[in-house]
């Protein structure tokens, strides 16, 4: 008996301690919205002979990394160049809190006066929290409607745990049910991000436990990779 005593208030520090923690990073996410946003906007202005555009959310925006060239959408940029020998702009259009209906509202206008080499498509994560199927894909088919067919398109995150994680695997179908009526090349986030198991979640989020940390971005960088290589070598 004092033995579970014992535990259950080990279980109680723990996640009295965690909260604590994530409370502390809330302050720290907001901090980085702008911040992250105008790096990004920075980028977009430099010159590059192959231009890189990502749809997405706060964790294209690299909301939860050490610096914003740290997202996922950062390594990638940087893989492109290490793979190519040539110069990238990057045209990041990811919004920090952003759900589908936010990357069609906002993204696409921005999105439609491009002409991307590469592009990736990484949204939805935010829909989960307030999931309405049906709704989720009447705007997944809205915004896949506008892409390229050489658009890059990843499913959902995992998110470990009940229920959020069926919520995100029934998403997940979803997208890739439309983006293989369009052809797109799937990116298999969900399956990645959850091969980590526990170990991940111990060591590849943030202090929110919402986004991934450098090392968790790295993660998801990975499971791009394959992909785009198989677009350069077509411009190639």
């Amino acid at each position: 008996m004092k033995a579970v005593i014992v535990i259950a208030a080990l279980l109680l520090g723990a996640a009295a301690f965690l909260a604590s923690r994530r409370r502390r990073y809330v302050a720290t996410y907001f901090d980085a919205i702008p911040v992250n946003k105008q790096f990004w906007l920075e980028r977009n202005k430099e010159d590059g002979e192959l231009l890189y555009a990502a749809i997405g959310d706060s964790a294209a925006q690299g909301i939860g990394a050490s610096s914003p060239d740290r997202s996922y959408v950062g390594l990638l940029a940087e893989h492109m160049r290490a793979a190519t020998g040539r110069t990238v702009r990057v045209a990041n259009l990811g919004i920090s809190g952003g759900t589908v209906s936010t990357a069609i509202r906002s993204e696409l206008p921005r999105f439609s006066k491009l002409e991307p080499d590469v592009v990736t498509v990484c949204i939805g994560a935010n829909d989960v929290l307030a999931f309405d199927a049906v709704r989720f894909e009447k705007e997944i088919r809205q915004l896949f409607a506008a892409l390229p067919a050489h658009a890059i398109v990843a499913d959902l995150p995992s998110f470990h745990f009940l229920p959020l994680e069926r919520t995100a695997k029934r998403a997940g179908r979803i997208i890739r049910t439309v983006a293989a009526e369009h052809g797109f090349t799937m990116v298999d986030l969900h399956a990645t991000t959850r091969r980590v198991g526990l170990r991940g979640v111990a060591t590849q989020f943030a202090g929110d436990l919402f986004h991934p940390n450098d090392a968790g971005y790295r993660v998801w960088a990975s499971a791009f990779t394959a992909a785009v290589d198989a677009r350069l070598a077509q411009i190639a």
